[in-house]
This record gives C-alpha cells, structure tokens and sequence, in this order.
C-alpha cells in the first residue's frame, strides 16, 4: 500500500502543506509548527496534540537538510558549539514539554499556542529587543554586533 493511498482525499493537501512548511522554516528559520500546528488543526482535522507530535516529526528532516544548505553557504556561521549547547538544552525541555503536554487538555494547549503565536508576532512587529540598525539598513543583533568581522581587512 502506498503512502498515498492512505490519506488518499488528503495527500495533495499534506504536500502542500509540506512544502510551504519547508520554504517557511528555511526562508525565515521558524519551526514548521508556527504553520503545521493550525493547519493541521484547522484544515485537516487533527487534535491539537497529533498536530504537535506530527509537527515536531517533520521538524526532523525539514531542519537537517535546511541547516545542510545554510551551512554550504559560506556567509553563514554555524557554530558546531552553539547548535550543541542549544540542543542539550531543547533536548530537555523537549523531554519535559511533551510530559507536560501529556497532562494538559488539547484545548488549553491550543489556547496556550494561538497566545505564544501572538505574543511572538507583536514583538516582531514592534521590533526586536537590542537590534541595532546597519549601514545597509538591516538589523544588527547583540551577538553580530559583538562578534569581530573577519572580513573588514579585505
């Protein structure tokens, strides 16, 4: 049996989805789950918590081949210690979220995601704490503004 042919009314739709996760979260590094979470919610069905796990499953391979294409880019610094450090630290909030998630009902969880999404999206919108404008006109954040230029002798 294919794939396919078990979501058969739906397999279009999840591509779709799939794709406008991926150019999401690559073009702008958000987690697909700010667009899969209500989408799968919303359009598909899902309850709010197979939304999550399915979410945080496509997560998985979206993020590697994406952070595989930031890194052949020779203008951006992935840091091996950086992305270690931080994913000790997700690695256990993971295990602790999804416990508590266990514990809570689908609809808090909901409520608790739709106000992360707008707490995130007012920020945004009034600018981020400590950027600092360029010459060019993009934001400079603390960490770029304290880091040394290695290009500036060229």
């Amino acid at each position: 049996m294919s794939m396919l042919a078990v979501f058969p009314e739906l397999s279009g739709s999840l591509i779709v989805l799939g794709v406008a996760a991926g150019l999401l979260s690559a073009m702008l590094g958000v987690g697909s789950g700010i667009l899969l979470v209500p989408a799968l919610v919303l359009i598909v069905g899902l309850p709010q918590k197979s939304a999550q796990g399915t979410a945080l499953a496509v997560m998985v391979p979206m993020a590697l081949v994406g952070a595989a294409r930031y890194a052949a880019n020779p203008n951006v610094d992935i840091s091996f210690m950086r992305v270690a450090l931080l994913s000790v630290g997700a690695i256990v909030g993971a295990l602790i979220g999804a416990a508590i998630a266990a514990r809570v009902p689908g609809i808090v969880l909901r409520r608790i995601f739709a106000a992360f999404l707008l707490i995130v999206a007012a920020r945004m919108m009034l600018g981020t704490r400590g950027a600092k404008p360029t010459v060019d006109g993009s934001e400079q954040t603390p960490v770029e503004a304290t880091t040394p230029d290695t290009n500036a002798m060229d």
